[in-house]
């Protein structure tokens, strides 16, 4: 799949209608788009995730989340997208349409599709979405839709790119390092959603449900009256709890969004009480706030962090029990092995004595002395072990096996005294330290502005404040809401997994009727091999994916000999994916300590390797390269890296910083097309053709009188 081309109207920096061709040439797959900071270079890229996501777009970028609840919702965030100078103009609409090629639809031929989003600001209604095939609608598109989603939307997830792997098509180079610092389980969990579609796990996970549920009708049918009613019952209340699920899921969603929006108007109205009390100007305002919000999620984090190392208090205080516990695992470790040893000791001596008796009865030798056979038998078995077994201990008679772990326990329990001896104490207390006073510099923060509210106090700024209190009580009154519906979702999961185990214990003891047992045989044929399959499937994909991020590390990093392996764990369910390094001593890499340009360099290989494994075709974009890269790793990533991640790649970087004319060159034999964005006006950019790219930086110089 290819963009063929994309057209901005009306939206945004983009006056008029600005139509850009992104198509490359055979090998030569790389397009550039450049432009100066504020010149349009990210909102160009974010019009492409409007046009394919719209009111989802903040599920691909926590930028747009963040962008979406500063500006008070996602109304308002659209809303305000229509270029200035239209809207002067008369103006009310906008839109951004993208034209595909090589689009494989089943039963559907066709050689472009093209994807139109539109928003009207005098209706202020939603986001209108088209889709032309071939230039034409197409009735079945309609028929995809859901109570969820319109056929347009579903269209889009199924056969452009779906919203959860859009982040690994879509990224910013800096901002991928967080790749690399993902802790919490609530990230962990939307990571590996993510894995599990790009490798491709989750299709057949719902393949096999679909069976499973075929399956259900018919035991069902067949099941005796008192058995049958159990399983209506149960198979009731897992609709039912499904349907409680979703309901609180759009509660849920619809109380965050109001969140967002009173914050929004919480915040306008502490910018004007600050601002009417003359005490701090609008810089200095912007500066706190933006202090807060940073302080905020430091403060998650580093409350993240703190609850994992809470985990391991408990270990450390039982200190002397752990080593007394690491002294009987080694001692078992060593009784396992000399054991096994001892046996291949007392085998040997019987095959020598074996071996003697056949000798002894083809001799005339007569062997009748019973104490020199008994000395020979113990030497025998002193000398064997003397001079092949000599490291191998002796056996204590009153040894016993108390824990019995498997070599890999044993190491996951010898990396856990690790931590504790080597990093825990360190870490808790730089941790500790750092929370404490980020919390002290926050509330330093807050008291500066709510002394700020305190020292106006006319009915203007009264109002205000009353205002602004209702607000924030409001606002927790929603917090609280939604944390009661996180705990009422978890509970319905808990009850929703019994009741499906229950079900499935029934449906094992009824017997299909005979009319039926040919279709369930074959139901649960297939259901078992799907299983097999996905274990298999599950390994290969793991087994891939390690050796593809390895390949990737090792061309890209510069110190070849940082990271020795990769390991991938993707469990039996696919819901918890999670990727660890390992250097040459076998010792676990900390993500969280390595500099930024290594994470970066892991984020860039894992992507790589993600997308090679996801078969996907679709085209990357990248914005803001070469950040935080040394002369070495920016010439990997240009000459292995960008060429090879996808069969189109754009990429948009600042000109001689981001991307240096002799970083350009080495990149030029791979591209087709290169663009420059031009400013016009404070409300105005539109694109140049390069018609060469090999004048890239000699138009760029010329446009912006750089000798």
């Amino acid at each position: 799949m290819l963009i063929k081309k994309i057209e901005l109207t009306n939206f945004r920096i983009y006056e008029g209608k600005n139509t850009i061709d992104l198509l490359p040439d055979g090998d030569k797959n790389i397009i550039i788009i450049s432009g100066r900071n504020g010149y349009g270079k990210t909102t160009f890229l974010m019009s492409l995730v409007w046009c394919l996501y719209g009111s989802h777009m903040d599920k691909v970028d926590e930028l747009y989340k963040k962008e979406i609840e500063d500006k008070g919702g996602y109304g308002k965030y659209i809303g305000n997208s229509l270029n200035r100078l239209a809207k002067v103009q008369g103006k009310t609409k906008f839109s951004v349409s993208t034209t595909f090629s090589n689009v494989k639809i089943p039963d559907i031929t066709c050689s472009e599709v093209t994807i139109k989003r539109s928003y009207d600001t005098a209706t202020n209604t939603s986001d209108v979405l088209e889709i032309l095939i071939d230039g034409y609608p197409n009735e079945l598109i309609a028929t995809l839709g859901d109570d969820k989603n319109t056929g347009e939307e579903i269209f889009i997830r199924d056969f452009i790119l779906p919203i959860e792997v859009a982040k690994f098509f879509f990224f910013d180079a800096e901002k991928i390092v967080s790749l690399a610092e993902i802790n919490s389980l609530e990230q962990r969990k939307n990571l590996s959603i993510a894995y599990s579609e790009v490798l491709g796990i989750q299709k057949y996970e719902d393949l096999r449900q679909n069976l499973e549920r075929i399956q259900d009708d018919y035991r069902r049918e067949s099941a005796k009256p008192k058995e049958k009613e159990e399983f209506i019952n149960l198979i009731a209340k897992i609709d039912s709890i499904a349907v409680k699920l979703e309901d609180l899921e759009e509660q849920e969603k619809n109380l965050e969004a109001e969140k967002v929006e009173k914050k929004h108007e919480s915040g306008i109205i502490q910018e004007k009480l600050i601002r009417e009390g003359n005490l701090l100007t609008i810089e200095q305002l912007e500066e706190l706030r933006s202090n807060r919000t940073i302080l905020d999620e430091r403060l998650k984090e580093l409350q993240n962090e703190l609850k994992g190392l809470y985990d391991l208090i408990p270990f450390s205080l039982a200190g002397n029990l752990l080593s007394d516990v690491a002294t009987q695992l080694d001692n078992e470790i060593k009784f396992k092995r000399d054991k096994i040893r001892l046996d291949g000791v007392e085998e040997k001596v019987n095959s020598i004595f074996s071996d003697l008796e056949r000798a002894k009865s083809t001799t005339k030798i007569i062997f009748d002395n019973i104490e020199i056979k008994k000395f020979y038998e113990s030497q025998f078995e002193i000398l064997i072990k003397k001079h092949f077994y000599s490291e191998v201990n002796e056996i204590p008679q009153n040894f016993t096996l108390l824990h019995d772990f498997s070599e890999s326990d044993t190491r996951s329990f010898n990396e856990l005294i690790h931590t504790l001896q080597v990093s825990f104490k360190e870490s808790f207390e730089k941790i500790n330290a750092e929370h404490s006073k980020a919390k002290l510099e926050l509330y330093a923060i807050e008291k500066r502005i709510r002394e700020a509210e305190k020292k106006s106090e006319n009915e203007y700024i009264h109002s205000l404040r009353i205002k602004k209190d209702e607000l924030d009580k409001d606002i927790k009154k929603i917090e609280q809401d939604i944390k009661s519906i996180s705990e009422q979702k978890g509970e319905l999961s808990g009850e929703n997994k019994a009741a499906k185990q229950k079900k499935e214990l029934l449906s094992q003891k009824i017997d299909v009727s005979k009319q039926n047992k040919q279709v369930d045989d074959e139901a649960k044929s297939l259901i078992s091999s799907i299983k097999r399959f996905l274990i298999r499937f599950k390994e290969e994909k793991k087994l891939s994916l390690e050796k593809k991020m390895m390949e990737r590390l090792q061309t890209l990093l510069h110190k070849k000999e940082f990271v020795k392996k990769v390991l991938v764990d993707i469990n039996i369910s696919g819901d918890d994916v999670d990727i660890n390094l390992y250097d040459y001593r076998d010792e676990k890499i900390d993500k969280g300590i390595m500099s930024m340009g290594e994470r970066q360099m892991y984020a860039s290989a894992l992507l790589s390797a993600l997308v090679d494994e996801s078969e996907i075709d679709f085209p990357v974009f990248i914005d803001s390269p070469m950040q935080k890269f040394d002369e070495t790793h920016s010439e990997n990533i240009i000459t292995h890296f960008y060429p090879n991640v996808s069969n189109q790649v754009i990429i948009f970087p600042l000109l001689n910083k981001e991307l240096t004319e002799k970083e350009y060159e080495l990149l030029l034999n791979k591209v087709n097309k290169a663009y420059l964005i031009e400013n016009n006006s404070p409300d105005n950019s539109s694109f140049i053709d390069v018609v060469n790219p090999a004048l890239l930086f000699k138009k760029y110089n010329e446009i912006h009188n750089v000798n």
